[in-house]
């Protein structure tokens, strides 16, 4: 008998993970949820609460494709799409004007279809208010086994459709829905219809926290005994407005599910992609960038037209592999690239019944054998030379292998609209691109676009006063020579984390000159004056703590031998005990001191239960 299918792998929100940006977390599963972790908890606090609790760091650019991913789905159902803004996962979806196409309901189930390819347990409401839509879908949901579903905790797929609105998320392309069924049958548990004129009465019983307000609101609510939505909505709004502001009133028109927002209509932006067939078999950069620099220009221009500005580009480059070199010599390099995807429409049923056609006679004779073999051309110089096996079948299955095409991408750090920063980016790509193959075609493409921001400074114009753009560009520069992997970490900037630690107190973050500058500035120093303090001194740890032999005979550190040389201690402060971590499986227990020496300044030492160690000075 055949071994049993393997079980399916639990979806991705029944497991206990997070994502974190810095030293907190922004979003966590439904399962982690359940372990009692909360968003905007720290990392250290999570996984006291739950040990097995994976973070991963919160991604940008996947989110940003992944939301433009869902958006696009979202087309297929209404042409009123938007992105909900600081919500990821949450999507108004326009829901007027579907009466001659199965009204509401039809929506209604074609949007459960869509978000379902995402997530099994996505929802839909409906709603004339946008606040009104997104509560239904945190609203319990009734099983079949009589269990409800946790409100308000984890991420989870959301659709909140309103009569104005209707929302989504989504995590990657889906494929098409299937048939969905008639109107009449019963709505799913999923979907939420509230009556028109009905959001406020809706509204009523909900916790506040499913109002959008500052937290400084929310809890001066909560201490005068307010806990829900109806009882915010049956405040005077006079008082309200006298005591909190624009802002607590704005809160009580929500409340009552006056909601200003409105879906909006989504611009798809044209494919921008030029293609360029070589004249011939090229080997080096040099005619790939000319081509490449022309078609980026158009393209660039035709971008500048419509008011954008370019996020990312695409260089694919077509190889012609099977004439040069044979497929199996350059296999290994194809598949470290992005991108190996067939060009050739020979399928692997044409290509078997094309090597049948090619015996002949009762003794197994090929065309290889009969026929003269064909001359073989030089190999690329990169690649070593042909062993003589592969030299002698390449004659007889050069013509069966399919051209290949490799695509890379080039990020810059933002949105630009000139060509000359993105010309630099691609040239400094394909100067470090090992390309297996000689190349015959080129295509370009712009695959995700910005709205066009105000002039773009040259760092070369000295005239330019945007001092944080020209250090984008350098930046940009450097990343695309010195990080060919993108991993992050070349231009980095100090940033401080919430831990006992000492040597996990800082840690260098990839930096952005555009959000360094849009940071506040820090106070300036007030002027000094006689009797002002000093300032305090700075610790500056070693790389690795040093092991080091101490001369403490009445239990206080008296004399430090390191590095061979022994410093006499004028005094030690401590001992200060710092423990924890033993949630992550690599915890620590030491007893810290501060040692002065006459000679050497401030020392930093910890005794464990493996010795003592010299971690740091004070400087």
């Amino acid at each position: 008998m055949p071994p049993p299918p393997p079980p399916p792998l639990p979806h991705w929100d029944e497991l206990p993970r997070a994502l974190s940006h810095g030293t907190r977390l922004r979003v966590v599963s439904l399962a982690a949820g359940r372990a009692g972790v909360r968003a905007g908890m720290t990392i250290a606090d999570a996984r006291a609460r739950c040990a097995a609790l994976e973070v991963r760091p919160w991604d940008d650019h996947a989110v940003a494709d992944a939301m433009l991913a869902a958006t696009t789905a979202l087309l297929a159902a209404s042409p009123q799409v938007t992105p909900a803004s600081s919500a990821p996962g949450l999507w108004w979806v326009g829901a007027t004007g579907f009466e001659a196409l199965g009204g509401e309901e039809q929506l209604a189930r074609t949007l459960l279809a869509i978000a379902r390819q995402w997530h099994p347990d996505a929802r839909v409401a409906i709603a004339d208010s946008c606040v009104a839509a997104r509560a239904a879908t945190w609203a319990p949901v009734r099983r079949h086994s009589g269990a409800e579903r946790p409100s308000g905790t984890g991420s989870r797929g959301q659709e909140a459709g309103s009569r104005e609105q209707t929302s989504l998320s989504s995590a990657s392309f889906p494929p098409a829905p299937g048939p969905l069924p008639p109107a009449s049958c019963p709505l799913p548990a999923e979907i939420t219809r509230i009556p028109r004129g009905g959001c406020a009465r809706y509204l009523a019983p909900a916790p506040l926290g499913l109002v959008p307000m500052s937290d400084e609101v929310r809890d001066a609510l909560r201490m005068l005994g307010l806990t829900t939505v109806g009882a915010l909505a049956a405040l005077d709004a006079g008082e309200v407005e006298q005591r909190w502001g624009a802002e607590g009133l704005t809160a009580w028109r929500l409340a009552r599910g006056d909601d200003p927002r409105r879906p909006g209509l989504v611009r798809v932006d044209a494919a921008r992609s030029a293609s360029v067939e070589l004249p011939g078999a090229v080997e080096s950069a040099e005619p790939i960038l000319f081509v490449l620099r022309a078609q980026l220009q158009r393209l660039l221009q035709e971008c500048v037209h419509d008011g954008r500005a370019v996020a990312a580009v695409a260089i694919t480059l077509v190889l012609d592999a099977g004439r040069q070199y044979p497929i199996e010599e350059i296999g290994s390099e194809l598949r470290g690239h992005v991108h190996v995807p067939e060009t050739s429409d020979d399928s692997d049923h044409t290509r078997k019944q094309r090597a049948g056609d090619r015996k002949r006679g009762a003794g197994g004779t090929t065309q290889a054998d009969a026929d003269p073999p064909c001359p073989l051309l030089p190999a690329p110089r990169h690649l070593p030379p042909l062993p003589a096996a592969s030299a002698a079948r390449t004659a007889a299955s050069v013509l069966g292998i399919p051209q290949r095409t490799i695509t890379r991408e080039v990020r810059p750090a933002r949105p630009l609209a000139r060509l000359e920063p993105l010309f630099d980016q691609c040239r400094a790509l394909l100067e470090r691109w090992p390309i297996p193959a000689p190349v015959i075609g080129v295509t370009l493409s712009i695959p995700a676009t910005a709205p066009l921001a105000a002039d773009q400074g040259d760092l070369l114009i000295p005239s330019w006063r945007d001092a944080a753009m020209n250090a984008d560009a350098v930046f940009a520069r450097l990343r695309a020579v010195l990080d060919p992997d993108n991993r992050g970490d070349v231009v980095v900037h100090p940033e401080a984390r919430d831990t006992h630690r000492p040597e996990e107190a800082g840690r260098w973050a990839p930096a952005d000159a555009l959000t360094l500058a849009a940071a506040p500035l820090p106070a300036a120093p007030a002027a000094a004056q006689a009797n002002a303090p000093a300032p305090a001194a700075v610790l500056r740890l070693l790389p690795a703590p040093d092991p080091v032999d101490i001369e403490a005979p009445h239990g206080i550190p008296g004399a430090v031998w390191w590095r061979g040389r022994r410093i006499d201690l004028a005094a030690a402060h401590g001992p200060e005990r710092l423990s924890g971590d033993w949630w992550r499986g690599d915890g620590y227990a030491r007893d810290y001191w501060r040692c002065t020496a006459p000679t050497d300044g401030d020392l930093l030492v910890y005794h464990t239960e493996t010795g003592w160690y010299l971690q740091g000075w004070y400087d």
